[in-house]
């Protein structure tokens, strides 16, 4: 087994990370899982939640509202719809995040809106985690 494998997180603004890792936490949709190298392979989408990457030089954290993880035996690719390393993301960013998926709930059509309050409830728990 290898003891580290490639780590890749992407948001369409910029690139957040890009190193080797000895194990990823991701927000899976369908529950949080650790991604290890040599992990079989695997395509998740992800629920609001943070990302710990344990890299040969710590552990780095990034917030991730919704995107998909790629896992394979040799890496993780994570592409977010959005995404902040945790040290820059305070209460206020994500309250509005909060507020702005509250509005669009409202909006949405009813077909769509288990999906939406589902977004909520995620931002939501994401926020109690963030205290």
């Amino acid at each position: 087994m290898a003891d580290s494998f490639a780590f890749d997180l992407v948001a369409p603004e910029r690139r957040l990370a890009s190193f080797p890792a000895k194990s990823v936490q991701i927000p899976g949709a369908e529950g949080d899982f650790t991604a290890l190298p040599d992990h079989m392979p695997l395509i998740s989408s992800l629920r609001p939640g943070v990302v710990e990457a344990e890299g040969v030089d710590g552990t780095r954290a990034f917030v991730v509202i919704q995107g998909f993880a790629e896992i394979t035996p040799e890496g993780v690719t994570i592409i977010a719809e959005r995404a902040f390393p945790r040290e820059e993301v305070g209460r206020a960013e994500i309250e509005a995040l909060l507020k702005e998926a509250q509005e669009k709930a409202e909006a949405c059509p009813p077909e769509e809106k288990d999906v939406a309050e589902k977004l909520v409830a995620d931002i939501a728990h994401l926020l109690e985690m963030m205290v």
